[in-house]
């Protein structure tokens, strides 16, 4: 991989794997971690898993593959774009209100990120 075509291709793999690498094999996991995370070439994951360079490269695809399949199932990671998108123009829009109105939406915009995130705020369910 080369260029801006291999980064962006990086940062795919690695926002899908953050959503859905655990329904991975242990050895997909371990490859791609390897190749996309701690920047492995093929050689050296196949000289550290004792394999051909084209068994990885096969493993590889194919993992890439199943993670694409999840996000075309599930959506997980297009979902979590366009909060994050929405909660970045909800902050612009909050930071131009006058003052008395600015704190309370900051804390429900809080309270959507700690939602997206996996945790609710303590006493924000009251708000």
């Amino acid at each position: 991989m080369h260029g801006e075509n291999a980064l962006e291709k990086t940062n795919r793999i690695n926002v899908l794997f953050d959503f859905y690498g655990s329904l991975l094999t242990e050895k997909q996991q371990m490859f791609l971690k390897c190749y996309y995370h701690d920047d492995y070439s093929l050689s050296e994951i196949a000289d550290d898993f004792d394999i051909s360079r084209q068994a990885v490269y096969e493993h590889l695809k194919r993992s890439e593959q199943i993670l694409e399949d999840y996000e075309k199932k599930l959506g997980l990671a297009a979902r979590h774009e366009r909060l994050r998108a929405g909660l970045m123009r909800l902050e612009q829009q909050i930071g131009e209100l006058p003052d008395p109105w600015r704190e309370k939406l900051r804390s429900t915009a809080d309270l959507i990120r700690g939602a997206e995130a996996g945790y609710t705020p303590e006493g924000a369910a009251g708000n």
